[in-house]
């Protein structure tokens, strides 16, 4: 690492492992430089990283270890041109808030590009351009306009969705027997949130691939039928899958709370998941993750492997 490296929403899932990573390749470089220059009299200064969050305090422990961290919050314009001051490539992991964040994605570049950042890093989605119909497909799809027009050097790491992700679906799969979905015959290849964060680290670290999109996934693509002989094999129980149509998916998971409007609008967010399935828009199935980092990316049943058990 030469270059000043900037991760926001450094205390999220996503952003704190990433953090790690980076920080971790600092240190064993550091060592191995201050072992060289031990033998030839010399002396090094390791490049700097500058972890951005709401909530500093919460990475007190990275600090520790030579974080420089600063407070940045998205939803506060003037806080971000003084928290990525003196970075050079920035990783600008997406923003929780669907309904605010294409603004705030905007601004953070806006203010990246002010503060001297040379290089922006985003964290996308698969296939976001229009007409896919996921939830959150328009917020990266105008991310990533307005990153191809800001003049700055730029890279897109399109995340496949979460392996991790499924734990939960699966369990309930097993518990009762059927796989409940409105995938139709779509497949996805789902890739370990370690691997995203393993690439992200990697990418930011490194040099060069300006200008290029990177499917981030798993090395092997699931039908709703595969995931079923999947959890059914994990769970030692039969698992059958079971289509529906999307306002029946909803409804079923909204039971009979059908006036909770946060109960109703997650469920129409992970309908809109599987409608994006469905019409083949997160079918991408790529070696990206061996690519850049150097390692296979980790399987979907070893990412489940927890759930074999007697049940």
């Amino acid at each position: 690492m030469s270059a000043r490296l900037v991760i926001t929403g450094a205390s999220g899932q996503l952003g704190r492992r990433v953090a790690e990573l980076v920080l971790a390749q600092g240190s064993l470089r550091q060592g191995s430089v201050a072992s060289e220059a031990r033998s030839h009299k010399c002396s090094h200064k390791s490049a700097s990283v500058i972890l951005v969050t709401r909530n500093p305090r919460a990475l007190d422990s990275l600090a520790a270890q030579g974080a420089d961290v600063r407070h940045g919050d998205f939803s506060e314009p003037g806080s971000l041109r003084a928290a990525f001051a003196g970075g050079e490539r920035l990783l600008l992991v997406s923003a929780t808030d669907l309904q605010h964040r294409t603004a705030q994605h905007a601004t953070a570049i806006a203010a990246a590009k002010a503060a001297g950042v040379q290089h922006v890093i985003y964290t996308s989605g698969l296939a976001p351009a229009p007409p896919n119909p996921a939830v959150v497909a328009p917020s990266h799809y105008a991310t990533e306009q307005a990153l191809a027009t800001s003049g700055l050097r730029w890279t897109v790491l399109r995340n496949s969705l979460y392996a991790d992700y499924q734990l939960a679906e699966a369990t309930r799969a097993i518990e009762t027997g059927v796989l409940v979905h409105n995938r139709g015959d779509g497949r996805v290849a789902y890739v370990a949130h370690e691997d995203c964060a393993a690439a992200a680290a990697a990418m930011l670290i490194a040099s060069g691939h300006e200008g290029q999109r990177y499917d981030i996934t798993g090395p092997e693509a699931f039908s709703a039928a595969d995931l079923a002989t999947l959890y059914a094999e994990l769970g030692g129980k039969s698992v059958t899958a079971r289509a529906l149509d999307d306002a029946a998916f909803v409804a079923g998971l909204v039971g009979g709370a059908a006036e909770d409007d946060h109960l109703r609008y997650g469920a129409e967010l992970v309908a809109s998941f599987g409608r994006s399935i469905r019409e083949g828009y997160m079918e991408s199935c790529t070696d990206s993750v061996a690519r850049l980092t150097g390692r296979a990316a980790r399987p979907l049943r070893s990412v489940l492997e927890v759930l074999r058990s007697p049940w």
